[in-house]
C-alpha cells in the first residue's frame, strides 16, 4: 500500500468529540454480526478516489501519494441510526488494471463512480465505468452513486454541476458533489448515501442481511 499500513490507522479522528462519539457507538454496538456492505470506488486515475476514501476513514487529507493499485478499508459505522460494517475497495483508475478492476467489481454490493470536475476526460469516461459495472453484474441496474469530486477547485472547474446532474439523469443515478480537501465536503454523506442505495435494493441483499437491523445508540 502506498501509505503503509492504512488499516491500522483507520480510526484517526480530528476532534476529541468525534473520538468520544465513536467510542460510544462501538461500546453500544450489538454483539451479534452486523450487515456488511462491500463498496467499490471506481473512476479514472487522479480524480481523487484515494483522497475521498482516506478522508472518510482517517479524517485527513493526503495530497500526494503513489497511484493506487488496490487498497482495502474496513470499519463499522452508523448510517441513519443503524449499525453496519463498511468494506471499501479503492481501485486503480489506469486502463491497464481494467481486468483486475472487474474482479473487484464482482464482489461489490454498491459502487461510487468518481470523476474530477477539473478533468473533462474523467467525466467523459463515466459511462464506461457504468457500463462495465452493469456488464460484470449482469444486471440492468445496480446500487451506484455518481460523485463529482474536487469542487473546491472553483477556478479550475471545467464540468459544471448542471452537466454532472445531466449525466446522472441520463444514467439514472443519484448525484453528489464532494471535496476531500479540509474542510471536507459531503465525504461522509457520499459513503452513507451508497449504503442507503444498497438498503433500498432489497433484492441485492443476502438472507443474513435481511435480519433485523440493530439500532445505534449514540449519546
Amino acid at each position: 500500500m502506498a501509505l503503509g499500513n492504512k488499516l491500522s490507522s483507520r480510526f484517526a479522528y480530528t476532534t476529541q468529540q468525534e473520538l468520544t462519539r465513536h467510542r460510544r457507538a462501538i461500546t453500544q454496538a450489538p454483539n451479534h454480526p452486523l450487515p456488511t456492505y462491500k463498496l467499490v470506488v471506481v473512476g479514472d486515475g487522479g480524480v481523487g478516489k484515494s483522497a475521498i476514501t482516506i478522508q472518510f476513514f482517517q479524517k485527513m487529507f493526503v495530497a500526494d501519494y503513489d497511484p493506487t493499485i488496490e487498497d482495502s478499508y474496513i470499519q463499522h459505522t452508523c448510517v441513519d441510526d443503524e449499525f453496519c460494517v463498511l468494506d471499501v475497495l479503492d481501485t486503480a483508475g489506469q486502463e491497464e488494471f481494467s481486468a483486475m478492476r472487474e474482479q473487484y467489481m464482482r464482489k461489490g454490493d454498491g459502487f461510487m463512480i468518481v470523476y474530477s470536475v477539473t478533468d473533462p476526460n474523467s467525466f467523459k469516461n463515466v459511462p464506461n465505468f457504468f457500463t462495465q459495472i452493469l456488464r460484470v453484474k449482469d444486471r440492468d441496474e445496480y446500487p451506484i452513486l455518481l460523485v463529482a469530486n474536487k469542487v473546491d477547485l472553483v477556478h479550475l472547474r471545467k464540468i459544471s454541476e448542471s452537466e454532472g446532474r445531466a449525466m446522472a439523469n441520463r444514467l439514472n443515478l443519484p448525484y453528489m458533489e464532494t471535496s476531500a480537501k479540509d474542510p471536507p465536503q459531503n465525504i461522509d454523506g457520499a459513503f452513507h448515501e451508497v449504503v442507503r442505495i444498497i438498503r433500498n435494493h432489497p433484492k441485492e441483499l443476502s438472507e443474513d442481511r435481511r435480519r433485523r437491523r440493530p439500532k445505534c445508540l449514540i449519546m
